[in-house]
């Protein structure tokens, strides 16, 4: 029996998006591919822009600016990893930024070069925003409903055998939990404490960060320790008066980087009080003028309607099969690119073939039953693990590899080489020790 070509569509131009639309065509699938703006690249397409609204104290605004992209930003990860297997992003095959860590604007190059190669451009609808995806249940089985609302406020209404969801998870602010002094521990944790709601200094979040210039002279507290806290606050440094970096990793201690002399690590904030002192857990105190919150960003999934079978508890999108297939709606619904920490654009690649190759049935998934069975096990192994909700799709050591392998042995690709988790974990080391030349070493 020849393998099986159906109609998909794919919510969103980045890198997610263009690689499945990529193992999509080669399957011989039809394929539509939404794209709100007007460009392919995601997030890496910046964008001076920041949203009017910053949503730190709880108002439910519109995001009006989709990309969190700062001028500054470098790769966290080599270009040997930054590439497709197939389609490498090699120092000899530069567009303009031979940095083994380049900027953003090489790797948006890279992936219009991407497109042109594969001959996607034709299958993209650009400025066109995706409004509601739903399922409908027909004479032929379930089918997938896309309304869309293109320039100038045109509708449409199209009809597909499956949806593929690219749409990126950089773009909806995660708010930050800091307790308030009049608050009982029972409460600690709430959302938009008083606190944080009557400091009366200047608040943002990491998606509305751009450029330095705007805090000169500025103390400016960061909150997070991730990617984005830690670029952010050396960029912040060549103009700030200090920069005071809270993390609430049990590690931290309060201590100046050596080589920034105004760069100050901290536990946790406790407190933001109405005078402008805000209060680490290791006792020190300063007084700021602005709070950067680092914090991260949501998944968010608001055109999705799915009855409640697929929901989101804290960052958990799910249930899904391997962060992709959610059982009750598979194989017509799938996810690519929901897991962190890991070699991401090959991760990419390596879930749209396993989804193409589902579509066209040339390899077959668990029954419904065995996939709720294996997502089950999973969240049993994180609560022995003690890991938080919030992490359920993150890939840690050495979880990220066995990761990819299984899917490359689902797909008849190879398992990832040997060199290329030699090189993610050497540099994921140095960035865990705060090495800040390890972008140039």
């Amino acid at each position: 029996m020849g393998s099986v070509k159906v109609a998909v569509a794919v919510i969103g131009a980045g890198a997610a998006g263009l690689m499945a639309a990529r193992e999509l065509k080669r399957e011989g699938h039809g394929v539509r591919v939404f794209e709100k703006s007007g460009k392919v690249g995601g997030i890496w397409v910046y964008d001076h822009r920041v949203d009017s609204d910053d949503p730190i104290l709880g108002e439910e605004i519109q995001l009006q600016v989709h990309n969190s992209m700062y001028l500054s930003l470098r790769t966290n990860l080599p270009r040997p990893l930054m590439g497709f297997s197939d389609f490498p992003l090699t120092e000899e095959s530069h567009y303009g930024d031979p940095r083994m860590f380049p900027g953003h604007r090489e790797v948006l190059s890279f992936l219009n070069h991407f497109v042109a190669e594969y001959g996607l451009l034709d299958l993209i609808r650009f400025n066109t925003e995706v409004v509601l995806v739903e399922s409908i249940l027909t004479e032929n089985g379930r089918r997938w409903v896309v309304d869309a609302v293109a320039s100038g406020g045109i509708y449409s209404k199209d009809v597909f055998d499956a949806v593929v969801i690219c749409n990126g998870h950089v773009t909806v602010p995660r708010l930050p939990h800091i307790p308030g002094p009049v608050l009982p521990p029972s409460r600690f944790h709430y959302l938009l404490l008083t606190s944080l709601e009557k400091w009366p200094g200047k608040q943002t979040h990491s998606h509305n960060y751009r450029v330095p210039e705007p805090f000169k002279d500025e103390v400016v507290v960061i909150l997070g320790n991730g990617a984005s806290a830690y670029d952010i606050s050396r960029d912040i440094a060549k103009v700030a008066k200090e920069v005071h970096l809270s993390s609430r990793s049990p590690l931290a201690k309060l201590s100046r980087l050596n080589a920034y002399p105004n760069i100050w690590l901290h536990s946790g904030v406790v407190c933001a009080n109405g005078d402008g002192k805000v209060t680490f857990q290791d006792g020190s105190a300063v007084h700021a003028d602005t709070m950067l919150h680092c914090t991260g960003y949501n998944y968010d999934h608001s055109f999705l309607k799915t009855n409640g079978i697929i929901t989101i508890d804290d960052n958990r999108v799910g249930p899904l099969y391997k962060h992709v297939f959610p059982p009750d709606l598979s194989p017509g619904l799938s996810f690519v690119g929901l897991p962190h920490k890991t070699i991401l654009f090959l991760m990419m690649e390596l879930q749209s073939r396993w989804i193409a190759q589902v579509l066209s049935s040339k390899v077959s998934l668990p029954s419904k039953e065995n996939m709720i069975a294996d997502i089950d096990c999973y969240f049993r192994q994180m609560e022995e693990l003690k890991r938080p909700i919030h992490q359920t799709h993150f890939l840690f050591n050495p979880e990220e590899f066995g990761y990819l392998d299984w899917i490359a042995q689902q797909v008849g690709s190879p398992p990832v080489e040997k060199w290329k988790k030699e090189m993610y974990r050497k540099v994921i080391k140095q960035i865990e020790c705060h090495d800040d030349e390890f972008r140039d070493d």
